[in-house]
């Protein structure tokens, strides 16, 4: 009898296992759904995506109870006071539930509606001039109930209408907050009718006539607010303020200064009545006034507005601010003050691949889940060094797989520790954080090929590759030094005692120490100026064949002064590259300036403003040997030097090429 029963209970799991599967099935879904089942049966509606998002969208935008036949097929919504399962965030939450025969959704409040049917967008194909739905259960909510970007304005323009499409994309992936960084030394780019010399051409030092009128912030609010995101706009005080000392003479400290900017935070009141947050900066300043921080918190919060500001800046009390953000290593906020975590959240300083993994794998703050404290986080975006225009911007500061990696991680939680725990090197193959990232890693890459198409979306697979770096020796700070088996390396033959010291690497590439230093672990522990250090790995081509190569020495930042390279160098360390012993000569540099200076705009230097290094593999296996001198971690061409590489393979067709093999394991020992 006991086998009988057995027998029974097995098929019935095995039943229950073939109708629902795990998320797996769904590969493409980001971010993540807090939980999720999908079965076998499909729903197939007659029609096209952009029809049904159109419909659904305008009919959820009305909190009512009820269905919606689209093409025969019943979509209803109804309201509830809460979601079993959910307790945290609930406003946002969604059950979101696929029959053969009709979509259900249940939510709180209308973001949970809307981020139900975006998640029912994704989950959407497009065949045949039908929409295929596979069956599925979604329960979903924010693990952070702030989830945003950052743009700086101030020091750059980007087009009202750019931002909008940001904003509509982001949304998507269920970006809430767009911070609205107006005003810098460089320019007030905030219309005002009461003050218009503040956007007078020649009180502008960068963009002149570039800003947004009153209408553009109007139009942008109003379809934010559309799609659930909540405008966050900064007026920048008492510091990074040259551009209203130059407008009026006056410092916002004086007296003079604070009626002006009294009336000006009025007329900007008006502007942004409605919004909850309005941020005041506070950062990087002297205060020459003690009651000018007190006395803007009060006026500003007079107007409606819970304040906003940054930390370091001001020192205040619990009860003095509504909502820090924390910025720099040393951003933190007193107990009992709600905080956003911006500290290691600077993409301007972010490389493509490294500190997309480090994003990854953190969590906010050293918390997986947010409170009434623990807010969420912001990504930034600085501009302190001039680019050409707004598509320099998003590509090369990597703003699209960013943004999603982090909208995976706010939203989801969690995560592996923070910045300064888990670092950037890729997880040990065959660990739980390891298959996260490669189902993550399968989903960023799905989006890219389906969603991304039109866009600027500099990022390919890399957990495939691999390779092996060398202990550094030293150099004596002769960048130049050769070492007596640099021969045998490029051959793919590593010296027997060096071998066992190798630490093994996966990716396409890192930092041996990073931008910030030893703030945040990279591939060598304790890292030394005036080192040498070795990076070799083999790659095997089934046929003989022409690649694109992007190679990287020295990712600059967009926010630094950094002379560009010297002519035939890959960077100012002496960095090279062998592929099968033929060296890969550097890139004509198109910038060769010698004064340091942010208003010089970035070119070629960084690898996704110019073309890959074309060249052959041989069929078999090939080697690829890096040499990465160093000299000091900060000198006069850089002041962020950064030890690192990266060297991504790509085939005819501008992504990944096809049919290569990584393994150290044929790197041979001499």
């Amino acid at each position: 009898m006991d086998s009988i029963r057995s027998s029974i209970w097995a098929f019935l799991i095995l039943l229950l296992i073939s109708h629902f599967t795990v998320f797996g099935q769904s590969e493409k879904l980001l971010p993540k759904p807090y939980q999720a089942s999908f079965g076998n049966a499909k729903l197939v509606i007659k029609g096209d995506k952009e029809d049904f998002k159109s419909k659904l969208t305008e009919w959820i935008s009305v909190p009512r109870d009820g269905s919606y036949n689209f093409e025969d097929v019943q979509v209803s919504v109804q309201w509830v006071e809460k979601l079993n399962g959910i307790d945290v965030n609930k406003e946002e939450s969604y059950l979101l539930e696929v029959t053969a025969e009709q979509i259900a959704i249940q939510a709180v409040k209308q973001q949970g509606a809307f981020y139900a049917l975006q998640t029912l967008l994704q989950l959407a194909d497009e065949k045949e001039g039908n929409l295929v739905f596979p069956e599925s259960r979604i329960l979903d909510r924010p693990a952070f109930r702030i989830r945003g970007f950052m743009h700086d304005v101030g020091r750059s323009f980007i087009p009202v209408e750019e931002l909008m499409k940001q904003i509509e994309i982001l949304s998507s992936y269920k970006i809430n907050v767009f911070h609205w960084h107006f005003t810098e030394d460089l320019a007030w780019r905030l219309e005002s009718r009461l003050f218009p010399e503040l956007t007078a051409d020649e009180n502008f030092e960068r963009f002149p006539g570039e800003y947004y009128t009153q209408e553009d912030v109007r139009k942008l609010i109003d379809f934010a607010k559309r799609h659930h995101v909540t405008v966050i706009p900064e007026i920048d005080m008492p510091g990074h303020s040259a551009a209203f000392q130059r407008a009026f003479g006056y410092d916002m400290q004086s007296k003079e200064g604070k009626e002006i900017l009294k009336a000006l935070l009025t007329e900007a009141g008006d502007l942004f009545a409605g919004l909850p947050y309005f941020h005041i900066g506070t950062d990087e300043v002297r205060f020459t006034d003690p009651d000018f921080v007190p006395e803007m918190v009060a006026f500003v919060r007079a107007m409606g507005f819970k304040v906003v500001s940054w930390n370091p800046g001001w020192d205040y009390k619990a009860g003095e601010i509504d909502l820090l953000q924390l910025w720099s290593y040393r951003g933190k906020a007193p107990e009992g003050i709600p905080f956003v975590d911006s500290r290691f959240h600077y993409i301007n300083h972010f490389d493509a691949f490294a500190d997309l993994v480090s994003l990854f794998r953190s969590n906010v703050a050293g918390y997986d889940i947010g409170s009434e404290t623990v807010a969420g986080s912001i990504l930034a975006v600085w501009n302190d060094r001039k680019l050409n225009d707004w598509k320099q911007i998003i590509r090369e500061n990597n703003f699209y797989p960013a943004m999603l990696t982090f909208a995976e991680r706010l939203w989801q939680g969690g995560g592996e520790g923070y910045f300064d725990e888990t670092g950037v090197l890729l997880p040990e193959p065959g660990t739980p954080a390891w298959e996260s990232f490669a189902d993550f890693e399968d989903r960023l890459l799905w989006q890219r090929d389906h969603q991304f198409e039109n866009f600027d979306f500099p990022y390919y697979k890399q957990r495939d590759m691999e390779w092996l770096v060398l202990p550094p020796l030293a150099n004596q700070g002769n960048l130049d030094l050769e070492f007596d088996f640099e021969d045998d390396l490029k051959k793919g033959q590593v010296p027997t005692e060096m071998l066992a010291k190798t630490i093994h690497v996966k990716g396409a590439g890192t930092y041996l120490r990073h931008v910030w230093g030893t703030l945040v672990p990279a591939a060598i522990s304790n890292p030394q100026p005036n080192h040498t250090a070795f990076v070799i790995g083999k790659v095997y081509s089934p046929e003989e064949r022409a690649v694109n190569v992007a190679i990287v020495f020295q990712d600059y930042s967009r926010s630094e002064k950094d002379l560009p390279p010297p002519q035939g160098a890959w960077d100012w360390k002496g960095s090279k590259v062998w592929i099968n012993g033929e060296p890969i000569p550097a890139p004509i540099w198109e910038n060769s300036h010698t004064e340091k200076t942010n208003e010089i705009p970035l070119q070629n230097e960084n690898w996704q403003s110019r073309p890959a290094q074309r060249v052959v593999l041989k069929k078999g296996w090939n080697t690829i040997l890096l040499k990465l001198p160093v000299g000091q971690f900060q000198t006069e061409e850089l002041r962020l030097v950064k030890w690192m590489w990266k060297l991504v393979i790509l085939g005819e067709d501008g992504k990944e090429a096809g049919g290569l093999r990584w393994d150290n394991s044929k790197i041979e020992s001499k």
